[in-house]
């Protein structure tokens, strides 16, 4: 996430000006981080990545650690101050990361990949500004401009670093990586309503509560709105305009990189539909909605036999 404010920002630099020792693999010790991580966070995208070749798995599975990490510090109990602190950190690890000296396990098990696959610096750094938004108190009602910049920083950004890994052209890659990003966000927003408002956070953009005559902007008294789950159907519709923005690039992208983002993009689709099933009344908001280890297993499947 970004660095607290006032601090400067180093220029963003791609990886082919790192040193050639960042290209050396991974450790053991590294790798064993990176794999308790992604394990234990029990995501609906394991299986569309675990069926990815060794080398691009693992580069996945090191950005989706990564990722984790600092999503955690921005979800965590520690004061803002010390969030902004700990993220600022994690840009100094990153600069590290490109100057081929990385410090933290997950650094060091993303330089491999950083130049084999040619990530891009600017792209952790977006992740890392996305985060700061979160642990700055900023998403609370925030404009629809707000949060799009929000998804393109905490997801779109992921999804240029997942393109270039997968192996997709960079300009499709950026074009899927920003609609299938913003249709993810969108999905993730309306299933964690009740977690976020607990956490303070509120992703309905303004306009949109305005438009279903919700005045209220404390997360919790808008769950309780009589026109939330109009509001959340509106945001769903949205979101189901992203995916098929996602598919139609899809279709101009080369079958074999692309299948682990179409088992992505089903896998969320089936998840917003089921959503949008159980419906958003605040007595069925803590109602979890999820895909089975088995269903998850065998989207993933259809899309890599495909």
């Amino acid at each position: 996430m970004a660095a607290p404010r006032g601090a400067e920002a180093p220029a963003p630099a791609r990886h082919d000006d790192a040193p050639r020792e960042a290209v050396a693999e991974v450790g053991r010790g590294d790798r064993g981080t990176v794999q308790a991580i992604v394990t234990g966070a029990g995501s609906s995208f394991y299986w569309a990545l675990r069926l990815l070749p060794r080398q691009r798995r693992e580069a996945m599975f090191a950005v989706y650690a990564f990722c984790r990490i600092v999503d955690d510090i921005a979800d965590g109990n520690l004061s803002v101050d010390d969030k902004l602190a700990a993220l600022a950190e994690w840009r100094a690890e990153v600069r590290r990361l490109f100057q081929g000296r990385p410090a933290h396990p997950v650094a060091r098990a993303l330089a491999g990949p950083a130049a084999r696959f040619g990530l891009h610096e600017e792209d952790f750094l977006a992740i890392l500004e996305g985060m700061e938004m979160d642990a700055s108190g900023r998403m609370v009602a925030p404009s629809l401009l707000e949060l799009e910049l929000y998804c393109r920083r905490a997801a779109g950004a992921v999804g240029m670093l997942s393109a270039s890994i997968f192996g997709l052209p960079r300009p499709e890659g950026r074009s899927l990586a920003l609609s299938l990003g913003q249709a993810l966000q969108y999905t993730n927003f309306l299933r964690d309503l009740a977690d976020d408002a607990h956490r303070g956070r509120l992703y309905l953009h303004r306009e949109l509560l305005e438009t279903h005559g919700i005045e209220a902007r404390a997360p919790r008294e808008v769950l309780e709105n009589p026109g939330l789950p109009a509001a959340c159907a509106e945001l769903a519709r949205m979101a189901e305009e992203r995916f098929n923005a996602a598919l139609r690039v899809l279709k101009a992208c080369p079958r074999k990189p692309s299948r682990p983002a179409r088992a992505i993009l089903h896998l969320y689709r089936r998840l917003l539909r089921r959503l949008c099933l159980r419906g958003f009344d605040r007595a069925r908001l803590s109602e979890p909605v999820r895909l089975g280890r088995a269903e998850r297993l065998w989207i993933a499947l259809r899309e890599w036999l495909a």
